[in-house]
């Protein structure tokens, strides 16, 4: 059972409750606490059922099945395939970049603040099961070749995201909709904008002093994702290492921007954006430029 908090916040209710290893929380326009608890269980549900399906972590996940059962054929449900095709579109975008089968690598990268560098010879020996290219769809079936693993971390959280927002503007009439904000650990969407036409303001993080904002910018409509490394990075001899890995060298991206944050039209793409970016090194700008989405780097 998740634990949900439900507060009055300004001119709007606040429910708040942990999924994805992130705070999340539902903004509600209007200060009605039983209707916001309700929409917050609804989240919350929404969320477990997200993650207990695709957590690399849970070994009754589909993802789990699918990684244990490598070398084989197997058959996807609809929303799995979806997500795939979604996979598919991110490592096409990206020149290869994006690409969900190198989750793989956290098997000798350890983000957790320290000093210690991966071994040349322990990533060459897995770089043979790095490439989203090397598996075969097939209608609503997979083949991944054996030792391979996918790893779906760089898109459940915003796909839980849209999916929650699309369940919760569910619960009204069509013409009673208040305005809501979904907000799983900074990766966040809007429904509309508030009754008065006024946009929610949000703070992007200041990645150098975490939990500390550098702008605040309205969000009326659509989603906002970041990618950073304020929280998983590595430093030895002064220099600071993000956890956003190259999947083609496997070592960590150099010259990035410390965070990217991006607006779009739905939380799945702003976070597929804010990550590519990031994984193009010292052509994040560029790269993001060329998408003419609005953006916020900090380098």
């Amino acid at each position: 059972m998740v634990d949900i908090t439900v507060n009055a916040g300004k001119n709007c209710a606040v429910g708040q409750f942990r999924a994805m290893a992130s705070p999340c929380e539902i903004l509600l326009e209007v200060q009605d606490m039983t209707l916001c608890r309700q929409l917050t269980q609804l989240a919350a549900a929404e969320a477990e059922r997200i993650e207990q399906k695709y957590s690399r972590y849970r070994s009754s996940s589909v993802l789990s099945q699918l990684n244990r059962n490598a070398g084989s054929w197997q058959t996807l449900d609809a929303e799995t395939g979806q997500l795939l095709a979604f996979a598919d579109s991110c490592y096409q975008l990206s020149d290869g970049l994006f690409d969900i089968s190198s989750g793989i690598l956290r098997r000798i990268w350890q983000f957790d603040g320290s000093a210690k560098l991966a071994d040349q010879a322990e990533i060459d020996a897995l770089l043979p099961y790095i490439g989203w290219h090397q598996v075969i769809r097939d209608n609503n079936r997979i083949w991944l070749p054996a030792g391979m693993e996918l790893d779906l971390g760089g898109i459940a959280k915003e796909y839980a995201v849209d999916k929650v927002l699309q369940l919760l503007r569910q619960q009204f009439n069509q013409n009673n909709v208040p305005s809501l904000v979904v907000n799983f650990g900074g990766d966040m969407r809007c429904s509309q904008p508030r009754q008065d036409g006024s946009a929610w303001r949000i703070g992007i993080e200041n990645p150098t002093l975490a939990d500390q904002a550098i702008s605040a910018v309205g969000l009326s409509n659509g989603a906002l994702a970041t990618s950073g490394d304020s929280r998983r990075f590595l430093l030895k001899d002064g220099v600071r290492y993000s956890h956003i890995v190259n999947p083609k060298t496997g070592w960590p991206v150099s010259n990035a921007p410390r965070s990217v944050t991006v607006a779009a039209p739905n939380c799945l793409l702003a976070g597929m954006l804010a990550t590519t970016a990031l994984l193009q090194g010292a052509a994040a700008e560029e790269f993001l430029q060329a998408q003419k989405l609005q953006y916020w780097l900090v380098h």
